[in-house]
Formats: structure tokens, C-alpha cells, sequence
């Protein structure tokens, strides 16, 4: 993950890239929860299945890249086959796209485990 991104984005930027990734996660919970989706096709209760594997992916920060970039072509997929709001799935594909090119942030578990490590050599006593 390190190789993805020169920084892990701290302060407000941090919190500004943590906010969007909850703010993702509600909206595919509201849609999920919420039934505003057609879910009397079999395509359109696996995309929002798959949607929310991928928004509790992003929600906790782990492989972003990754679950942004599925979730944008999931969400892309529910637009073109008609199964939910247009304008949700919409945005919802270019927040997601947006954040798997930015980076997670340092609020997220890729920064935890793919973040800059300190490293302290030992002196050698002469």
C-alpha cells in the first residue's frame, strides 16, 4: 500500500477522507436497509450485496484501493442494469473511484498496518 500513496493524509485532510468513507458506508447502508432499491432481481440483490461487503471495506480503511475501485464498477453495474436510483449509484461511483485513487487517510487500518514505520538503530558503544 505504500507504493499506492506518498502519504497517509493526517489533520483535517485525514479527517475530511475518513468523513467520505462514512459517508459512503451510510448511504449503501440507507439503500441496503432502507429497501430504496429494486430488489426483485437476482442482479440487483447481488450488486447491493456486494456493494456493502465493499462500503464495510472502505468504512474501516482496509484495502482501499481495492474495495473503492469494486465498488465504483459495482456501482456502475447497478446504474447500467436499472436496479436503484440513478443519481445515488452515481455518485456513490465517483465518491468510491475518488477515494481508491486518493488514499484511505491515517483514520484507517491501511494506514495501521501499510504506514510509515520509525525505525531506531541501535548506537554502537566505542
Amino acid at each position: 500500500m505504500q507504493r499506492l500513496f506518498s502519504t497517509f493524509a493526517n489533520g483535517w485532510p485525514g479527517k475530511g477522507l475518513f468523513l467520505q468513507r462514512a459517508l459512503i458506508c451510510s448511504i449503501l447502508g440507507g439503500r441496503l436497509f432502507g429497501g430504496v432499491a429494486d430488489t426483485s432481481h437476482f442482479v440487483g440483490i447481488l450488486f447491493q450485496f456486494l456493494a456493502a461487503i465493499a462500503g464495510l471495506l472502505l468504512l474501516v480503511g482496509l484495502w482501499t484501493p481495492i474495495a473503492g475501485a469494486a465498488l465504483s464498477l459495482i456501482e456502475v453495474g447497478i446504474l447500467f442494469s436499472r436496479t436503484g436510483d440513478p443519481w445515488v449509484s452515481g455518485v456513490l461511483a465517483i465518491f468510491s473511484a475518488t477515494l481508491s485513487m486518493i488514499g484511505p487517510g491515517a483514520w484507517s487500518v491501511d494506514a495501521r498496518l501499510f504506514g510509515r514505520k520509525h525505525i531506531e538503530f541501535p548506537i554502537a558503544d566505542e
